[in-house]
């Protein structure tokens, strides 16, 4: 790619995943825009464009995790910073999207957050939205404006084609997350099965009820959206292992693995739990038998596709030409894998 055909773009990052977009940066072949966001004592933020960005296509590279609220303040400011220099247009690149899980009102005097974080990065100024892999599909209505949802499950399919798993079946962690599992198990030419469960509360805890589909004698993949604690998908792999299963791998694409996760994971029986770089990984938090993907290239195509005008949803074909090599590339936990 040459760097002419990028003169217009300009892609900044927050303090949530400065790795993930150095890595994009690094696969388009340019620079990361110079930008200072810092935050006073009393936990005010400030953001300073230390650049033209006048009539520029700009992209603000900020996933929504931990800090979470300074992570999203971050963000709102950034793009009201962008706004308010003449920016011609902006995108808030947003790969993991905070307070997904609140899409719809299931108790009485709930809020629909996820909703009202879409309220505000509009409000805050942003002409479009470029994600992955939603927690809810219907998120997508709640933005006035154009929404781009990449997904990471054909290159978590690639990587999985490559280890050449025999008499594998993919699991869905719920019903929920039964169709990404399905187009999984698609990629794969592999048989679905399905946890049902029970969630007891609000207190990310959950009870398994059945496994439904043959499970037994396999390897077994179970596939979600995002892992959290970690506690409901190894309820899964017990009642899998219950079912005489050979060996149990995890994918996900969001690895928030907060709480003891690490440590719950690092115990089990899993064999490998393969997560993206939509969330950074802390060095604390590596495992042997945690494989991260990155999804830079992805991203990056995205980005480009976006600022020429080319069709992005060319990118939700598991063979996706692009002037890069779009593959189920690990990089080591930790580093981005930028020049």
């Amino acid at each position: 790619m040459e760097q002419a055909l990028y003169q217009d773009l300009r892609i900044f990052s927050g303090n949530a995943h400065p790795e993930l977009a150095h890595s994009i940066c690094s696969y388009l072949q340019m620079q990361l825009g110079a930008c200072e966001v810092s935050e006073f004592s009393n936990e005010n933020v400030f953001v300073r464009i230390e650049e033209n960005v006048r009539q520029r296509d700009v992209f603000i590279v900020q996933p929504m995790v931990p800090p979470v609220h300074t992570r999203i303040m971050e963000l709102l400011i950034m793009i009201d910073a962008m706004k308010r220099a003449s920016a011609g247009r902006v995108t808030a690149v947003v790969p993991y999207y905070a307070y997904g899980r609140s899409d719809k009102k299931d108790q009485p005097r709930v809020p629909i957050t996820a909703r009202l974080m879409a309220n505000l990065i509009e409000t805050a100024g942003a002409d479009r939205l470029l994600t992955v892999d939603l927690h809810a599909g219907q998120i997508q209505g709640f933005f006035n404006i154009p929404v781009d949802e990449l997904t990471a499950l054909f290159m978590i399919s690639r990587y999985f084609l490559e280890k050449r798993l025999d008499n594998l079946v993919v699991v869905a962690s719920d019903v929920g997350s039964s169709k990404r599992a399905r187009n999984v198990a698609q990629s794969l030419n592999a048989p679905l099965a399905v946890i049902e469960k029970r969630r007891t509360g609000n207190d990310e805890q959950s009870t398994v009820l059945n496994v439904i589909g043959e499970v037994s004698g396999k390897r077994a993949l179970i596939v979600d959206d995002e892992i959290l604690t970690g506690a409901t998908i190894l309820n899964s792999a017990d009642a899998l292992m219950e079912r005489d299963v050979v060996e149990i791998y995890v994918a996900c694409t969001h690895g928030l693995l907060s709480g003891s996760a690490i440590d719950r994971f690092r115990a089990s029986s899993i064999v490998e739990l393969v997560v993206t770089d939509t969330v950074p990984i802390s060095p604390e938090k590596q495992i042997p038998k945690l494989t991260q993907l990155t999804l830079a290239p992805l991203l990056g195509e995205a980005i480009s596709r976006i600022h020429s005008g080319r069709s992005v949803g060319e990118l939700f074909r598991l063979d996706v030409p692009s002037d890069g090599e779009l593959t189920a590339e690990r990089v080591p936990v930790g580093e981005s894998g930028a020049s």
